[in-house]
């Protein structure tokens, strides 16, 4: 462990990324919006998803969107995060793999933002902070 690891952890807080999840109807305009924040802190081999899909601002953006889909998609990060039999296949990938899997970029109508860095002292917390500072 570094110098400077262990002075973080020292005063009790560990590092921690998080990417939001948007959701873009429809990819060719660019327009999107916020519906749910990823969340991994390695120390504590911690990763979670919080979402929230504002379907007026969904049908704002495209009046024909597919609702259902979008949150099935939504459901299925939290699967991916939660593991066990609703991660599927990254049921066997540790914490660090399944986020890592989450956040690389695709060209669908959801799509993960860039990765950002924190310190906390509670990682379980930080998906439910997030998700009210920056997607409700």
């Amino acid at each position: 462990m570094s110098e400077r690891t262990l002075g973080t952890r020292a005063r009790g807080k560990d590092v921690f990324e998080y990417a939001l999840l948007r959701v873009v109807p429809r990819v060719e305009r660019g327009e999107c919006f916020n519906a749910g924040v990823l969340v991994y802190c390695r120390a504590r081999s911690f990763v979670a998803a919080r979402t929230h899909l504002d379907e007026t601002k969904l049908l704002a953006l495209d009046p024909e969107a597919d609702v259902a889909g979008v949150r099935a998609a939504l459901r299925a990060v939290e699967g991916v995060c939660t593991g066990g039999e609703a991660a599927g296949q990254a049921a066997r990938d540790d914490a660090g793999r399944r986020f890592r899997w989450l956040v690389a970029p695709r060209s669908t109508v959801l799509q993960p933002g860039p990765v950002h860095t924190g310190l906390t002292a509670d990682p379980a917390a930080e998906p439910e902070r997030l998700l009210d500072l920056l997607v409700r």
